[in-house]
């Protein structure tokens, strides 16, 4: 049986088994970071003292994959970290900003800050609660809360802060940035893997 064209040519059969793998290699990748998880470094001081610039962060996509394989929008929980597509940015060149804070509050809740304190109100909390002290058994907001925040959450949205909420630290939901549309989630943050001394579960 006379051999075929790759068995003639081992090197074309090397280098067709070598574009494959690559290949392979480069679908995987992107099915992971599209559905199952994706990582991202932190850049600033917002989320200080919870998060320092140089964390590496794993980002759960998972949970977002299965809410949409739902036909659900995905909703994080109140004092998750989140990271999210800035929906301000806007680069000439198309590259996009992601950031990372802390869920306040959700769709038709009434957020206040008022003398450095922060307050929701919802219809289980009619006369309202303070985030806050939640927070501080998961994190370390720098306390007081800067600015005067008086408003309703908007549909399909949340209210994002910063930990590192002084003067302007922190470019958040209370001002420069507004409410978070919930197609821009990107997912919960789940493990900070490095700097190695600090890997934490959140």
């Amino acid at each position: 049986m006379e051999p075929n064209f790759l068995q003639r040519h081992p090197v074309v059969k090397d280098a067709i088994s070598l574009v494959v793998f690559i290949a392979c290699v480069l679908i995987g990748t992107l099915f992971i970071n599209s559905y199952i998880f994706r990582s991202f470094s932190v850049d600033g001081p917002s989320m200080e003292s919870t998060l320092f610039t140089g964390d590496r962060l794993i980002v759960n996509r998972l949970a977002v994959t299965i809410a949409q394989l739902k036909g659900e929008k995905y909703i994080p929980e109140r004092e998750q970290i989140i990271v999210f597509k800035n929906p301000n940015f806007d680069d000439v060149i198309g590259r996009e900003e992601y950031v990372v804070k802390r869920v306040i509050a959700f769709a038709g809740e009434r957020v206040t800050v008022k003398s450095g304190v922060v307050t929701v109100y919802n219809a289980e909390n009619p006369t309202g609660f303070n985030p806050d002290a939640e927070i501080m058994k998961h994190g370390t907001p720098n306390l007081p809360t800067d600015g005067d925040v008086d408003m309703i959450v908007p549909d399909e949205t949340l209210f994002v802060m910063g930990d590192n909420r002084v003067g302007s630290y922190s470019c958040d939901s209370r001002d420069c940035m507004g409410p978070i549309p919930l197609f821009d989630v990107v997912g919960p943050v789940s493990l900070r893997i490095y700097p190695i001394t600090q890997i934490t579960g959140f």
